[in-house]
């Protein structure tokens, strides 16, 4: 707590302001429309490996969130504050820090499948500055971000050479997934069925585990698909601009419209959650990318 209390005593509006937008890069949302750009528009075997990389690391997160049961700081010291604007994001168990956990994974994860420095640089940036933010914010603690730090970089480099067998080898690739599927639906089982107490934290932890597991079964599909008809990323930059914000809208009507319909079809909130998240990942990775060899004959004479 003392690493906290010393960064309450620095902050300001100003300094507010900017930590709270950083931290944003370690938000779901920021997280997949991220991957999905780069699974789009630059490299979808990049995308493949920053997905499935940040799907094992939220199950991990998740499962050492149940299993610890950390109380946020503020729970454990009434005395110390936070910044007010971080509380709605910080919900569920402190340890390990899931923010941390989505940023490292992703921007370490880039850092590590691309040469260029620039783009090295900046992403080694972002894994320093988001941990960071959520320490000022005073949502986690220390050992909260450096053990999510260090699961990700673990994730990173184990991940990283199995995906470069995976390219070149189908077995490789459904063995990931199914091996994320298991992951996923143990996690699931040891939420509903382990000795947890109800409430908000366990409520979380299983409807991130059912999204998750709609996403990945999204990815077989989306991947088995792919295999048969292999869709370029490549297009003028003016198109590729149009593809991503217009894929991203498609997602977003998805997301959003379905969720009441597949609620009242199965009457089940978390099923329908897996449905919906199934369906994100298929119009996100089989029905948007028929567009593509359209996109990639833009611009051309």
């Amino acid at each position: 707590m003392e690493v906290l209390y010393l960064l309450e005593g620095i902050r300001n509006s100003f300094l507010d302001a900017i930590v709270s937008f950083i931290t944003l890069f370690g938000e779901e949302t920021v997280f997949m429309a991220i991957c999905m750009v780069i699974f789009w528009c630059i490299d979808k075997w990049q995308g493949y490996y920053l997905l499935l990389t940040g799907f094992a690391g939220t199950v991990i997160n998740q499962t050492l969130k149940m299993t610890f049961k950390v109380p946020r700081p503020w729970v454990k010291d009434p005395d110390f504050t936070i910044v007010e604007s971080a509380r709605e994001a910080a919900t569920g168990y402190s340890f390990p820090s899931g923010h941390t956990q989505s940023s490292v994974g992703m921007f370490g994860g880039i850092a590590r499948a691309n040469k260029n420095k620039a783009l090295r640089i900046i992403s080694i940036a972002m894994c320093v500055l988001v941990p960071f933010s959520r320490l000022y914010l005073g949502v986690h603690t220390p050992l909260d971000v450096g053990v999510s730090v260090v699961i990700a970089l673990a994730l990173i480099l184990v991940g990283y050479p199995l995906f470069k067998k995976a390219k070149e080898s189908p077995k490789y690739m459904y063995g990931i997934l199914i091996t994320l599927t298991l992951m996923v639906t143990g996690a699931l089982l040891y939420f509903v069925l382990g000795n947890h107490e109800a409430g908000e934290n366990l409520a979380s932890a299983i409807k991130n585990a059912c999204t998750l597991l709609g996403c990945i079964l999204g990815l077989i599909v989306v991947y088995t698909v792919d295999r048969k008809n292999d869709f370029t990323v490549k297009a003028v930059w003016w198109a590729q601009i149009i593809k991503a914000v217009l894929g991203i809208v498609l997602v977003l009507c998805v997301k959003e419209g379905m969720r009441t319909p597949l609620e009242l079809i199965f009457g089940n909130e978390l099923l329908a959650r897996g449905v919906r998240y199934f369906m994100i990942v298929i119009a996100a990775g089989v029905i948007w990318p028929l567009t593509f060899n359209w996109f990639s004959r833009l611009g051309k004479k």
